[in-house]
């Protein structure tokens, strides 16, 4: 189970004065159960990258696969693609629409033609996954937290069972307690299911302590695929397109400097704390 891009096209526009590429001869392939970062700096083509991904917006050229068949071919049913592919777009609290929780996340299921307790029993499984309970189901999604919006919204598109959740900036306009509580849900959802994540995010720090695998897209191509570890180790390449390395990176770049001997490569504020520690108690070993 996969989905993989095969030198993708895309023009904004075309044929008018406003004609732009957005994505050229892009390349690349996701496996099943894969957590993915997708950055990028604002105009790179990630949000345009994803609605290719289940087909909400179609190549110019190319050919986009799942599970080794082509989305493009003659026949083939974009209606069960979008049912298997999930996509969360930016401020998803903002399509809910419904008078409740319950009829919100219930609304997915129901454009498959399931039955009424079908749509029901994924529909509260959904809700149970990102930690809402009974006491909320009859509530009208517009009394909750933004936060609590926000996971109602994930559970929607949860509720369609898809085998790859695809999520654009899910922390975006959150308080740190919010966004904290959502990408613990999301990293939960991928550990206990083996779901495939694709998260789109500013925030490298957020990419750094939550992803395997980071793709970062430039003037919409892969300019560099691999570990966090890997893709932040140069930084200095980052930087050069408008992005950079978590904060946790450069602190250890200038405790370095001062002369505290601790990895070069560290990302998160766990790693940074054990470190130093570590430093800190060679330090007194020595003395």
């Amino acid at each position: 189970m996969s989905i993989e891009f095969k030198e993708i096209n895309y023009t904004y526009g075309a044929g008018t004065a406003f004609e732009t590429q957005v994505l050229r001869n892009l390349s690349f392939k996701i496996e099943h159960g894969e957590f993915v970062g997708l950055i990028g700096h604002t105009g790179s083509g990630k949000s345009t990258l994803i609605q290719h991904m289940n087909g909400l917006l179609k190549a110019d050229s190319g050919q986009v696969l799942f599970h080794g068949q082509n989305i493009y071919a003659d026949g083939y049913k974009m209606k069960e693609l979008r049912s298997h592919v999930g996509l969360v777009f930016q401020y998803p609290e903002y399509q809910l629409f419904e008078s409740t929780v319950l009829e919100d996340v219930c609304f997915g299921p129901k454009n498959l033609g399931l039955s009424k307790e079908e749509i029901l029993s994924r529909a509260k499984v959904a809700l149970a996954h990102v930690g809402m309970g009974e006491e909320v189901f009859d509530k009208s999604p517009f009394d909750l937290s933004g936060g609590q919006k926000r996971r109602v919204a994930i559970a929607g598109v949860l509720a369609m069972r898809p085998e790859i959740l695809i999520l654009d900036e899910p922390a975006s306009g959150l308080d740190p307690a919010g966004r904290d509580e959502i990408l613990h849900t999301i990293r939960r959802l991928h550990d206990e299911y083996e779901m495939t994540v694709v998260l789109v995010s500013h925030s490298m720090d957020d990419v750094a302590e939550y992803v395997d695998r980071i793709l970062v897209i430039n003037e919409g191509s892969v300019m560099l695929d691999g570990t966090p570890r890997e893709v932040f180790s140069r930084y200095k390449e980052l930087e050069a397109i408008g992005l950079a390395a978590p904060s946790m990176t450069y602190l250890a770049q200038e405790l370095r400097e001062k002369g505290l001997d601790i990895p070069a490569d560290i990302l998160t504020i766990d790693e940074a704390e054990e470190a130093i520690l570590q430093a800190f108690g060679k330090a007194g070993e020595e003395k």
